[in-house]
């Protein structure tokens, strides 16, 4: 990984992408709390970042913390630029850190293919299985059931048969509260504001 205090590329390219007017944070839900303005402005600086930003530079902020990893991810949903697609699923599957898996779930779920819904499900495989770890699970599952809407498929329905993974997962131990359902709408809007800023490029 690495660090834009000791990078001076990646620093460049924080002080470029990142953090102009906090992007980094207000990435994710907060998009779902924006007033209309708000959100027509932020759409247009994020469809004009996703525009300018090359593929190197997005590999590089692919390489360094959570900050860099989340805005890039939002960058290559909002360009749709798929090449980047195994790469989002390598670090999604690797969870080395906090807070940028649900990018990397919103673009897998706006690329909309069965590649996507695999990459997805590969996490899924991997991390129900682990009930004493929190993190993407609930996210993926919804970025998973929202692809299967759109593709009229039904990659998620082995993971939420009765005793399935998706059970095993929140029965614990520790038991856990989530329910894969609620979090389609949010996959979906999330979506549905990165393809707004799609349009624009």
């Amino acid at each position: 990984m690495r660090h834009a205090h000791e990078d001076p590329e990646l620093q460049a390219l924080v002080r470029r992408y990142v953090t102009p007017d906090r992007r980094y944070l207000r990435l994710g839900g907060h998009l779902l709390k924006l007033t209309g303005a708000e959100r027509a402005l932020f759409s247009h600086e994020l469809a004009g970042a996703a525009a300018e930003i090359t593929p190197r530079e997005l590999t590089v902020l692919l390489e360094g913390g959570w900050r860099e990893r989340k805005t890039a991810a939002w960058l290559i949903a909002v360009a749709g630029r798929t090449a980047f697609r195994n790469r989002l699923g390598e670090l999604l599957l690797a969870s080395e850190g906090p807070y940028a898996g649900a990018a990397y779930c919103v673009a897998l779920a706006n690329f909309g293919t069965t590649a996507d819904a695999e990459l997805l499900s590969a996490y899924l495989d991997r991390y129900l299985r682990r009930p004493d770890l929190y993190y993407d699970q609930a996210f993926a599952l919804g970025a998973l059931l929202y692809l299967d809407a759109q593709l009229g498929a039904d990659h998620s329905g082995r993971f939420l048969t009765p005793g399935g993974l998706w059970q095993q997962w929140t029965e614990g131990p520790p038991s856990k509260s989530y329910e894969p359902q609620a979090y389609l709408p949010i996959v979906g809007r999330l979506c549905a504001f990165a393809q707004e800023s799609a349009d624009l490029l």
